[in-house]
């Protein structure tokens, strides 16, 4: 009952923490120079092509000969013309009926501009996710089982190189070697140009094909790091008192492992596993530039150029909430591994 209150409480304070994110984000979009209207009057004065004709034209500003009024216009269709606040709790009403706006670039709604990335988002995130811990976490219980060994030296030898190189760069070495030189590998991409004329398992193939290459760019930096957070957190487990005393009753090493020492370090796992849901979406927007995979890193980076602030604030939105609502998975994934845990106290 504790407990159950406990996360009614987490799920209750999303709401504050998710107003103080967007509401400092929003502000930050209002006070930074080069926005929407800026990018209209610069379209203005090039569409205009005589600068010394608006220059002198009466009731016009600067050299884009738009008059007050027609800024007063561009202010309200961009929602620049009443004060932070007020605009903010206009977009948040939007937000609550699932209106996010309309791109000032795609001169379309935002929810249509992003909800064609979702598919290719959730597919490189979720099998960088799957894949990062379904590796990671035999492979440090290896490590801290055979601690020292040649295997324990040689494949951490491996993980830090893996880990010191960006992982823009191992994709970039990646595509060179794999893709341009031995073509193993197509060159980007999420599909082939002929994705719609194949079969079912044809079209699964296919895109796995063209999926090697930009997962393993994905896993390059998280995959040391989970890797080593299982070997070290095994490690201190079997060196505690009650894996000796559960050898001493009479368990092989092995069992003492498998029953007691490992639950026990998928606490630390469990503690990131939230951090590492709002990585689903965020992807990273050299690596898809890279392989040319149109996902939500490269969207809102280009939004971030190009100062589609609606844009910006859709992808904030989205991508808060699920690191929000991934913390809270994270507090259930240590209750389920680790009984002493009482939140509620």
């Amino acid at each position: 009952m504790e407990m159950t209150s406990y996360f009614i409480r987490r799920f209750f304070l999303i709401i504050p923490t998710f107003i103080g994110i967007t509401l400092l984000v929003f502000a930050v979009t209002r006070l930074v120079p080069g926005g929407p209207i800026e990018r209209a009057l610069n379209e203005a004065f090039l569409a205009s092509g005589d600068s010394g004709a608006a220059l002198n034209a009466p009731g016009t500003i600067g050299a884009t000969g738009l008059s007050e009024a027609q800024l007063d216009q561009l202010r309200a269709y961009y929602g620049f013309d009443k004060p932070v606040l007020i605009s903010y709790f206009d977009w948040l009403r939007q937000v609550l009926v699932l209106d996010l706006g309309t791109s000032t670039r795609y001169n379309e709604p935002v929810w249509d501009t992003i909800k064609g990335r979702f598919p290719i988002s959730i597919f490189y995130g979720l099998t960088t996710l799957i894949l990062t811990y379904a590796v990671c976490i035999p492979l440090g219980m290896a490590k801290a089982v055979r601690h020292k060994s040649h295997f324990d030296n040689v494949s951490s030898g491996i993980v830090f190189f893996g880990y010191a190189i960006p992982g823009y760069v191992v994709g970039i070495a990646l595509l060179t070697f794999f893709a341009s030189q031995l073509e193993w590998f197509p060159l980007g991409g999420f599909v082939s140009n002929n994705f719609d004329q194949l079969g079912p398992w044809q079209k699964v193939t296919d895109v796995a094909y063209h999926a090697v290459l930009p997962l393993l760019s994905y896993m390059a930096g998280s995959f040391a790091v989970t890797t080593f957070m299982m070997k070290n957190s095994l490690m201190d487990n079997l060196a505690a008192d009650y894996v000796r005393t559960a050898i001493a009753k009479g368990l092989t090493f092995r069992q003492a492992v498998t029953r007691h020492a490992l639950r026990n370090s998928l606490i630390p796992i469990a503690t990131s596993f939230g951090n590492n849901i709002s990585l689903i979406l965020t992807g990273s927007f050299l690596i898809e530039r890279i392989f040319n995979i149109d996902g939500f890193g490269l969207l809102g980076f280009e939004s971030l150029v190009e100062r589609d602030y609606p844009v910006v604030m859709g992808i904030l939105v989205i991508s808060s909430l699920l690191f929000l609502v991934g913390n809270i998975l994270s507090d259930i994934c240590v209750a389920l591994v680790d009984p002493r845990v009482k939140f509620g106290q």
